[in-house]
């Protein structure tokens, strides 16, 4: 098997059923090592987290892995035995992702993989001097209420630059300059106009509250970051170096394959469950997209809506609980709540989503004539469950952790850990020696370097908000464009979303936009819950809304599709997830509050039926194919059905059905031609 791209259909050909998938077949370690290179090299151009050196000096690859192996454990055993003060714990957590970034990511694109530099070294060195400061003179930092001395401000300058540094080369330009920004704002706001205009901040006042605060650097994000974002991330290597992402793609394919646009499904499936776990698109679409994005092309789906496809799976997979890809975790720490209530009332609109995803594949590939995955080709599901279906264990032990146990989150994921470890044990096939423990512990740590570092540049612009009010003078000139009206207030808040979401990770887009544009809807009475889900689905969706589309950049780099079409296919196939968000604003009952049984039947009910319908208006077929004019119809219908007014209800009804009516007339009519044909 090589890894040669697959060619595109040619027009008007129907792909044979039963495509022979037998080359692709998972447990084909070559096939799958071939074509994760291919797709490695291919992302790299989009994705500066994957822009990894790679150090061929033994004894210094053994120094960063010591680092990174001591980190974790560290980690752990803060989570069981409780962490030092909460500055000290985020400075060590901050400069031991700093030593490792600057060891490991180099300066720039165009340097050399292999070449260490002793700048580097020395930046490296340097990312340890604010936590050793801060720890000898804690006490006098803690005291000192608000008075500070000139080394408190060169810690705290030093601080900055190594943190935003560390940004550039690790997430791009995009969040750097985006801080540098927001720094100047603070330090010039005397001389800006309007709702902007504040009392303006010298650097000295900035760069003591950047480092020696809880509302800077080191702020809630960080603190996330140093407890939950971590430890979930160090679980999620334990569950790969055991092989989890094979069960998923397995488990799929026995499920999913054999199916109308089989492949498709599959994809879906296996990159919604490994999204919610490492919280990263674009990774995501490398690991499972290297194996599925073949396989559609095969069965005779496009280039382009291959990609389409994996990005918009992999990236739906952060909205998707038990983990969401970490941000549960921010969410539920900045407001306050128990994380079983962000991730509970996350479920139905993450399950929305990812049907109205498979609708839209499933119509796609009745009208294409596709077919599915030979029955021969697929693995057996009892086979895949005997094999690896114990892995399953750790996963249904964290849910009941985490929502039956009452124990907390550090506790519950730590022991998760533990667990994983043990029940790999169970069979050869998924048993972890001692050697891949340290292993999974290394590449956890620098796994987490990505979320960490983006956290911290995320804490200068969490500071300069903190200290001069932009949150609410936003918030201000947000409801005052918008006229107080809270449709176009969420309109402006979604576009303000998907701006500052671009070229961002998850996380950092999250903390932004709820910094931001949530205060706004909150001010016109939106739940604090609802508005912060409200912004982080649309800075989340930036990662597949061009012009800076980067999942799905990635997932064309691997499809071998134009970009920026594969972005366009992407937020068509998305399109649920950019109307989910105002169903549940106007229509809170959908996150399943507070609801009684039959209400909560009602409003999901009526959500899934206009989902579906979405999808057909979309794809522009139900049956048969849908002539143009009746598309635009059956989506007003399907929009007008989620009103809360039983008048726009009976219209939205009417209008849906009459297209569904005109559809099956058609379809009859087609199938008296075909059968006098005959």
């Amino acid at each position: 098997m090589t890894s040669k791209k697959t060619a595109e259909p040619e027009p008007g050909r129907t792909p044979e059923a039963g495509v022979d998938v037998v080359e692709l077949n998972t447990g084909d370690a070559d096939a799958r090592e071939a074509l994760q290179d291919e797709a490695a090299e291919a992302v790299a151009k989009y994705d500066a987290e994957s822009r990894v050196r790679t150090t061929e000096w033994k004894p210094l690859a053994l120094l960063i892995s010591a680092v990174a192996v001591f980190t974790a454990l560290y980690h752990m055993w803060t989570a069981y035995a409780g962490p030092p003060a909460t500055m000290i714990h985020r400075s060590i957590h901050v400069s031991a992702m700093l030593f490792l970034t600057f060891m490991l990511y180099p300066p720039s694109r165009k340097a050399r993989q292999n070449w260490w530099r002793i700048p580097d070294a020395v930046l490296a060195l340097a990312s340890t001097v604010p936590t050793i400061y801060l720890v000898v003179n804690y006490e006098s930092i803690v005291l000192q209420a608000g008075r500070f001395t000139m080394t408190d401000v060169l810690v705290g300058a030093l601080l900055v630059v190594l943190v935003l540094e560390a940004a550039r080369r690790v997430t791009g330009w995009a969040l750097p300059i985006l801080a540098v920004l927001f720094i100047l704002f603070g330090m010039y706001g005397r001389e800006l106009p309007g709702l902007f205009r504040h009392r303006g901040y010298d650097w000295d006042t900035l760069a003591y509250n950047f480092y020696a605060t809880t509302e800077g650097i080191f702020s809630t994000a960080v603190g996330v970051s140093a407890t939950y974002i971590f430890l979930f991330i160090l679980f999620g290597a334990f569950l790969a170096k055991s092989g989890m992402s094979q069960l998923f793609n397995d488990l799929a394919l026995a499920i999913a394959g054999q199916t109308r646009g089989g492949p498709a499904k599959v994809a879906t499936v296996a990159s919604g469950f490994m999204g919610s776990i490492n919280g990263a698109a674009i990774a995501n679409v490398v690991s499972t997209g290297a194996f599925t994005i073949p396989l559609m092309k095969k069965i005779g789906y496009t280039r382009t809506f291959a990609g389409a496809v994996e990005s918009t799976a992999s990236v739906g997979g952060q909205i998707l609980p038990p983990i969401m890809g970490a941000a549960a975790f921010i969410m539920a720490e900045t407001l306050g709540v128990p994380y079983t209530t962000v991730a509970l009332a996350a479920i139905v609109p993450a399950l929305l989503y990812y049907i109205s995803l498979i609708a839209q594949i499933h119509l796609r590939a009745t009208r294409m004539g596709l077919k599915g995955i030979s029955k021969d080709s697929l693995p057996a599901v009892h086979q895949v469950l005997k094999e690896r279906g114990h892995m399953l264990l750790p996963l249904v032990f964290l849910i009941y952790m985490l929502f039956f146990t009452g124990y907390t989150i550090l506790y519950s994921a730590l022991f998760t850990i533990l667990v994983t470890i043990g029940i790999s044990m169970i069979r050869k096939t998924t048993r972890m020696s001692p050697m891949d423990m340290i292993q999974a512990l290394d590449q956890g740590t620098r796994s987490a370097i990505s979320v960490a570092v983006a956290c911290a540049s995320v804490g200068v612009i969490v500071g300069v908000v903190s200290i001069t009010g932009f949150g609410v003078i936003l918030a201000s000139a947000i409801v005052d464009l918008s006229g107080g009206v809270l449709f176009w207030t969420l309109v402006m808040s979604m576009v303000a979303c998907l701006v500052l979401g671009m070229g961002l990770p998850s996380i950092p887009a999250y903390i932004v936009t709820a910094t931001m544009a949530a205060p706004a809807l909150v001010e016109l009475g939106v739940e604090p819950l609802v508005a912060h889900l409200f912004v982080f689905y649309f800075g989340l969706f930036a990662n597949i809304t061009p012009p800076v589309a980067l999942a799905s950049f990635a997932a064309a780099g691997i499809s071998g599709g134009r970009p920026m079409m594969t972005g366009v296919a992407s937020m068509k196939l998305a399109a649920a997830g950019y109307v989910i968000p105002y169903i549940f604003v106007y229509n809170p009952d959908l996150l399943l509050r507070d609801v009684d049984f039959i209400t909560g039947v009602q409003v999901v009910g009526s959500a899934l039926l206009a989902i579906l319908l979405l999808a057909t208006a979309l794809e522009g077929h139900f049956m048969v194919d849908m002539a143009w004019y009746l598309r635009p119809v059956i989506a007003v219908g399907a929009v007008m059905m989620l009103s809360t007014d039983l008048t726009y209800d009976l219209i939205g009804i009417g209008l849906v059905a009459a297209v569904l009516a005109v559809q099956m007339i058609r379809a009859k009519a087609q199938n008296r031609l075909h059968i006098k044909s005959i």
